[in-house]
């Protein structure tokens, strides 16, 4: 979604719509990590929700930036892919293991890593140790 944005010769340039806030807060700190940008206001899907926001003193009508929602420039962030989309490659299973794709970001560095790792069954490691 967000992140495709910002990605080097990707074919999206913008992207609009209405997603939760944790969403939101995740995109802003990838998002800024490579250099995009990203403006949102706060959405409320029913009555309580905007009752609760407006309690905890939150203006409805305020368009949030990038700096709102991911401050400073000590961030990082990692992503790991499930099932296959425009990012990353889900997970695949072959005889014996499986192998992930991820991406790694630091804000304050602009690194951005895409990391292909290989997890043997019979090899002990973290996930498989009695």
């Amino acid at each position: 979604g967000a992140i495709e944005t910002a990605k080097a010769g990707a074919p999206v340039d913008i992207m609009l719509g209405i997603g939760g806030t944790p969403e939101g807060v995740i995109a802003a700190a990838a998002l800024k990590c490579m250099g995009g940008t990203l403006y949102g206001r706060l959405h409320p899907r029913n009555e309580d929700e905007k009752t609760q926001a407006l309690a905890q003193g939150y203006d409805l009508n305020k368009i949030l930036s990038i700096e709102d929602l991911a401050k400073g420039d000590d961030i990082f962030f990692a992503a790991t892919g499930v099932s296959d989309g425009d990012l990353l490659r889900g997970v695949r299973y072959f005889s014996g293991g499986a192998s992930t794709n991820s991406m790694v970001m630091r804000c304050k560095s602009g690194t951005v890593r895409f990391i292909e790792t290989f997890h043997k069954w019979g090899k002990p490691s973290v996930t498989n140790v009695d």
